[in-house]
């Protein structure tokens, strides 16, 4: 949302004309940056003793354990909950509403003047912001209780999951921790969120800026969107702008629109340092994105008083940790041998653009996984690890073009679709939905049409195929359309899936119409169809 592009030197701000002894500290309060760096340990955040309450069975042995099927109903809560972690609306409703502020008066009886004049003072004496009654900010805070209670409600929701990661970081460089409301005004809490003039991530970070604060960009990783490196980098960068204004509230102003730019404002208003007199030489944007602050804390402060609802989101922080890989690895490699939304791991590892973690000498990469996740995974780690190469060393898949026709499809978006859901109604994967279709990223829009190929494993085994492959043909049986094969003591769709090149779990999950993971001993399954 934010142009941040000036940078923080002494010289440019010398360049403005305004140097460090001409900006004076009109604060109540003064809190100094810190001195240094306070590093961030990221690979765990319960100090290592998520591992491992009881002894977790291997993968192909574990789904044979699950015996409760899920509820139909919270399953469709799950599932509105994951479509809203990858909408754009609320982030673009924001954006919009910042850059075009209207501060007539709102009609709103429910909150009477007296009454947030007596709370915007207690706020106020809470914080170091200089949150004082005018008649602006009165009209932002109505017109976002009168017109946006909804969307608020839901970020209300997504707060629980972002704001801890946020608080923490803020405190290791002193900032207030207030300062998290910044990140809906920025983002609207959309990890993944780019303004129209490139700021990305869930505190609207520049290509230059994002670099200037370590904040690497390259073809698998846009660190602008990683919640954890972006809010220390986000912490640092305020840090520095509170140590040049001494003023939280012109450090908020010049987060957004750059130190040379207030300084201009503080300029061309005479010499006044108080933002709301300084506020009719900033930038539009930069006008309204104070109010637009104040008002979603004042909101979020009071939220009980104005009876919001809050729903707790499927997961929270603490209930996730890391895992460094060793290996590049996909998302829906994990998904598929975890049995995890697709979603749910995008939502996770929002920074890996092409959903791909790669694996870089001297960097770290991680994946983020559910706490229930990890055991399952660390136990496993070496036949994941061989299942990825193995996939990895299978024959060169066919292009697109040199499909047969009868298996192509094609797929209009609608309203609620995510590219997870659709290649799930479809037995397919994601990447391959991204590769058929050219597309670059998880965005889609309402009408868009979408190539589909079904892949169909072959109807008998080559003279090449793997041990597995031939020993999964000895318990099967082939027609010329379907290939069947009996389940044994010990078999699970992951194992099964292995054993077919190109079939994966949720292929057999359709073809056999299974909604769970519990398998029959003795049951048949076709295997294509």
């Amino acid at each position: 949302m934010n142009q941040k592009i000036v940078s923080l030197t002494f010289g440019a701000l010398c360049v403005c004309g305004l140097s460090f002894s001409q900006i004076k500290t009109t604060k109540k309060d003064t809190l100094k940056a810190p001195d240094k760096t306070v590093s961030v340990q990221m690979d765990s955040i319960s100090d290592g003793k998520l591992l491992i309450e009881k002894e977790i069975e291997p993968i192909s042995d574990s789904l044979s354990l699950r015996t409760i099927e899920d509820l139909q109903l919270a399953s469709e809560i799950d599932q509105k909950w994951l479509d809203e972690l990858y909408s754009n609306e609320l982030f673009d409703s924001i954006y919009a509403s910042v850059t075009d502020l209207k501060y007539d008066a709102v009609d709103y009886p429910e909150l009477p003047t007296d009454t947030l004049k007596a709370r915007l003072h207690k706020l106020s004496s809470k914080t170091p912001f200089n949150i004082e009654y005018n008649e602006s900010l009165e009209s932002v805070i109505k017109s976002y209780l009168k017109h946006r209670r909804n969307s608020l409600e839901r970020l209300m929701s997504l707060s629980d999951y972002y704001f801890p990661m946020f608080e923490r970081e803020l405190d290791n460089y002193n900032i207030p921790l207030e300062v998290k409301y910044l990140s809906i005004v920025e983002s609207a809490l959309k990890p993944r969120a780019k303004s129209r003039v490139g700021a990305t991530g869930l505190w609207q970070f520049m290509f230059a800026t994002g670099k200037q604060y370590d904040l690497n960009v390259s073809s698998y990783v846009d660190e602008r969107s990683d919640p954890l490196k972006s809010t220390e980098a986000a912490s640092k960068y305020l840090a520095k702008l509170y140590e040049i204004f001494g003023d939280w509230d012109l450090a908020l102003a010049s987060y957004n629109c750059g130190p040379g730019n207030v300084s201009k404002a503080i300029r061309r208003s005479g010499g006044y340092e108080n933002y709301w007199n300084i506020r009719p030489y900033l930038p539009r944007e930069t006008a309204g994105y104070l109010p637009a602050f104040l008002a979603t804390m004042y909101i979020f402060e009071y939220a009980e008083e104005h009876g919001f609802k809050k729903y707790r989101p499927e997961f929270r922080y603490i209930d996730t940790d890391t895992i460094h890989v060793k290996q590049t690895i996909s998302l829906d490699q994990v998904s598929e041998l975890l049995e995890l939304p697709m979603e749910e791991l995008q939502f996770l590892n929002p920074s890996y653009k092409l959903d791909i973690i790669p694996f870089v000498e001297g960097k770290n990469y991680t994946l983020r996984l559910p706490r229930h996740a990890i055991g399952k995974f660390v136990n496993n780690e070496a036949n994941i690890y061989e299942f990825v190469t193995n996939e990895l060393n299978k024959k060169e898949k066919p292009l697109p073009q040199l499909f047969d026709s009868e298996t192509k499809s094609s797929y209009r978006v609608v309203s609620g679709d995510n590219l997870g859901k659709i290649a799930r109604q479809h037995g397919v994967r994601v990447s391959q939905l991204k590769s058929w279709n050219g597309l670059r990223s998880n965005n889609l829009r309402i009408g868009q049409r979408l190539t589909v190929y079904r892949t169909q494993p072959a109807t008998s085994a080559p003279k090449s195929a793997s041990t597995s492959s031939s020993k999964a043909t000895s318990n099967s049986t082939v027609s010329n359309t379907t290939k069947t094969y009996k389940v044994r003591s010990g078999d699970s769709l992951w194992s099964i899936s292995n054993k077919f090149p190109g079939v994966s779990i949720q292929n057999i999950k359709d073809w056999n119409d299974i909604s769970g993971s519990n398998l029959k001993v003795g049951t048949t399954l076709k295997i294509s169809r």
